[in-house]
């Protein structure tokens, strides 16, 4: 027997899949921080056997990897990490300035924060995706008018438009 599907089937459809997909994001992170520590565990066990690692990272890859450890860092604090897990950084000149500079482009490119801190000395922090990337405008009301939206309200006033 056919069943035609009504606005509130179609509702709890997108309901549902709303939460799947925010649930797969929520595990996409937590896979992504277990990978990241699972390989710096390898990096660090290998480098006290002695051990060369056989997939070289680059310095922005060994960035990226240190900072998904969710915790934020200062740049020395991502050196000495770095460090760690058995990246070179002796064949820079100055491997401070380079750290800074894939810091910087990072924190331009939204992959990374910069967490202002008292002391001055600012940390960076890997910036989780957000729950929800591909829902336009539409669907944005319909989660807040729902009560699906689990985003913090925003605190910063918007701009009228002219």
């Amino acid at each position: 027997m056919f069943h035609a599907m009504t606005t509130s089937d179609y509702r709890a459809a997108l309901d549902a899949a709303i939460q799947e997909y925010e649930a797969l994001g929520d595990e996409r992170r937590a896979i992504d921080k277990r990978l990241a520590d699972v390989a710096q565990t390898i990096g660090t066990l290998s480098r006290l056997l002695g051990l060369v690692p056989t997939v070289p990272l680059g310095l922005t890859d060994g960035c990226r990897l240190v900072l998904r450890s969710g915790v934020p860092m200062t740049p020395t604090e991502v050196r000495e990490r770095l460090a760690v897990i058995g990246l070179d950084l002796a064949k820079y000149a100055s491997d401070m300035a380079a750290i800074h500079t894939v810091l910087k482009r990072l924190n331009e490119a939204g992959e990374i924060r910069l967490v202002p801190r008292v002391s001055g000395r600012h940390a960076y922090l890997w910036n989780n995706p957000p729950a929800a990337v591909a829902f336009g405008a539409e669907i944005a009301q319909y989660l807040r008018e729902s009560g699906l939206d689990r985003r913090k309200p925003s605190t910063t006033p918007r701009r009228k438009s002219k």
